[in-house]
């Protein structure tokens, strides 16, 4: 009797249609919040977000070693945010995002949405940057585990609701950067195997982490932070692993 054949890119797939369906409902109660209850959810949103990026970056470089706390690849961490921001910024990677979320504004036909482009632009990053959607993508390339995926959904799901009532429709159009981004990881890792060592993917997920720390602080007080530029960070990494 012949194996049941795994299917790959299945977790992918239940993120999607998880954010599409959350910016659906997010919609649909936009009307029936007013600005205030909009903007608290908006802050206190940030505010989770941040915790959530801190928990991550401090669990890839916190190690308790006979009962003494050590720390680990804050190099790595400097060197991966300068030198990836410093890439970034000749490269206007900010601009970039932003002239896609023009353009996806533009095909939606809702030009006087002056909220669009920052509700694509951070949902985007918020969704697709972090350790769930690294390691969650190469899991399910390897193996077709889409487990961890299938928990970013649901996570996914209320963020995305959250942020729709605020930003508007832009949000839901995140869902294209999930296709390219997660989808990606997952062909790579379909085509690469075994070569992604336990130790890369934990520096990955880490500094992504990082990133959604940056965007936390973005959401709750305002933009301070060109996340767009320091995108270039997950290169340095995969550099250090290759030399190593």
């Amino acid at each position: 009797m012949q194996e049941e054949e795994t299917v790959r890119g299945l977790g992918t797939i239940i993120n999607i249609v998880a954010v599409i369906l959350g910016s659906g409902i997010g919609l649909f109660l936009k009307n029936g919040l007013k600005q205030k209850m909009q903007d608290m959810l908006m802050q206190t949103c940030g505010v989770a977000v941040i915790f959530i990026g801190i928990s991550g970056t401090l669990q890839g470089m916190l190690r308790v070693t006979e009962g003494t706390i050590e720390t680990k690849g804050a190099m790595l961490l400097i060197f991966s945010l300068v030198i990836g921001g410093f890439i970034g910024q000749l490269l206007d990677i900010e601009s970039f995002l932003d002239s896609i979320g023009d353009k996806l504004k533009s095909m939606a036909h809702v030009k006087e949405d002056n909220r669009f482009v920052e509700g694509f632009v951070n949902t985007s990053l918020i969704i697709c940057v972090g350790a769930m959607a690294i390691v969650g993508s190469i899991q399910d390339g390897l193996s077709g585990d889409y487990t961890m995926l299938a928990a970013k959904s649901i996570l996914d799901f209320v963020i995305v609701l959250v942020f729709t009532s605020g930003y508007g429709i832009g949000v839901m159009f995140s869902a294209i950067p999930i296709l390219l981004y997660q989808g990606g990881i997952t062909l790579l890792a379909i085509a690469a195997g075994s070569f992604l060592g336990e130790e890369l993917i934990a520096n990955l997920s880490y500094i992504g982490s990082a990133l959604i720390f940056c965007v936390g602080i973005n959401i709750a007080f305002g933009k301070r932070f060109q996340v767009g530029n320091m995108l270039p960070a997950f290169i340095i990494p995969i550099i250090y692993s290759i030399i190593a």
